[in-house]
């Protein structure tokens, strides 16, 4: 092999494109108050919370957050967002103290540019060892408000919400 084929290329730089710079929307520090049904049949309960966000080189956004857990304690989640230009779709992943599984994130951004939907797949709530789809939707009301509504697939292929997360920049 010769020499030239085993040197290393320099990493060009990436220009934030329209669909990197919709991302940086997210970053701030926001509050949020999370409502979620964590029985069927019963009320929906309240759990509150902080979330920083920052942008990684203008092309990602990492978002940590910090809130009350069902049942008393702290949780901490992690989340990533970018956009592939190859795939021309939005990806990421999030993570969470109290759970195992890393989430990964496959969406689009509608047409008005105000609402992502980010396609996922995990741990089934209700039936351990099985997998199941999930689908969380950011929709910007304005640029200090913002809604996370994250939904389960049921049996029947219909998509059923099961808790909505409202954010407000501090």
């Amino acid at each position: 092999m010769a020499a030239k084929d085993t040197e290393q290329k320099p990493c060009m730089p990436v220009e934030p494109q329209a669909e990197h710079r919709w991302l940086q929307k997210f970053v701030g520090e926001w509050v949020y108050e999370t409502e979620a049904q964590m029985e069927p049949g019963k009320p929906l309960e309240k759990f509150t919370g902080t979330e920083t966000v920052r942008s990684l080189g203008g092309l990602w956004i990492l978002a940590e957050g910090k809130g009350e857990m069902p049942g008393g304690g702290e949780a901490t989640m992690i989340l990533t967002l970018g956009y592939d230009p190859q795939k021309k779709r939005y990806v990421g992943t999030w993570v969470g103290s109290m759970m195992t599984h890393l989430w990964l994130y496959d969406g689009v951004l509608d047409a008005g540019g105000k609402t992502l939907t980010l396609d996922t797949e995990g741990p089934d709530m209700s039936v351990e060892g099985k997998m199941a789809k999930y689908r969380d939707v950011y929709e910007f009301k304005s640029d200090d408000h913002r809604i996370l509504t994250s939904h389960t697939m049921g049996a029947d292929g219909t998509w059923q919400v099961m808790m909505k997360v409202s954010y407000r920049r501090k």
